[in-house]
């Protein structure tokens, strides 16, 4: 079953073959398949979402930012081990201070930031080994 999403009505297809034979704006390539739960829709996509930051998997070995601020502490050093829980820098951000902590036990590889630095969200902050 192929659903198509044309200017907010959605018509639900049961052959498949109709969706490829639609003219629509002479096969605009705007016009993207997209799957959703199994389900598939026929739609169109704006410049804005084309050019969107694609979802990328997250790297468990990587410290990053989840808001922008500045950075006010760091408490430890490459090489340093850490236990779950341990405080690894200090943000401030909105005049709010979070503690930035450990997510397992590990090793600290690499400290991206230095103390006093303003950073946007999703900044690489320190990596673990």
């Amino acid at each position: 079953m192929i659903r198509v999403l044309l200017k907010n009505m959605v018509f639900h297809l049961s052959d498949p073959n109709f969706a490829k034979n639609l003219n629509m704006e002479d096969n605009n390539p705007k016009y993207q398949t997209f799957v959703v739960n199994s389900a598939k829709y026929l739609t169109l996509t704006t410049t804005k979402f084309d050019r969107r930051k694609k979802w990328q998997k997250l790297d468990p070995k990587e410290i990053r930012s989840f808001i922008p601020g500045s950075i006010i502490e760091i408490f430890v050093t490459p090489g340093q081990q850490l236990k779950a829980g341990e405080v690894i820098l200090t943000l401030e951000a909105m005049k709010m201070y979070t503690k930035v902590t450990m997510p397992y036990d590990g090793v600290i590889k690499s400290i991206e930031v230095t103390k006093g630095n303003k950073i946007p969200k999703d900044t690489l902050l320190a990596t673990i080994e």
